[in-house]
């Protein structure tokens, strides 16, 4: 088993559905970013259909992140 597998907490002092939910949230903020250049890369090649494509693409990666703050700020009200 990797250590991933086994993880529960025990190591890093977060259990995995938090570490997951941050990470979600981080990859959805960084994926949104991502598409901005993704979509200036398309723009200059003047695909505009490619370049729609990511922006609905960070349309969703936005959204995932704001649900994905929204949950984090509730669970940590919880905790305080």
């Amino acid at each position: 088993m990797t250590a991933h597998n086994t993880e529960t907490g025990t190591v890093t002092g977060t259990k995995d559905k938090d570490f997951n939910l941050i990470w979600f949230t981080e990859a959805s903020l960084s994926n949104a970013l991502r598409m901005e250049q993704y979509v200036g890369d398309a723009e200059r090649d003047g695909d505009t259909e490619l370049a729609e494509f990511f922006r609905r693409a960070q349309a969703e990666s936005r959204k995932g992140a704001e649900q994905g703050k929204a949950l984090l700020a509730a669970r940590l009200r919880e905790i305080s």
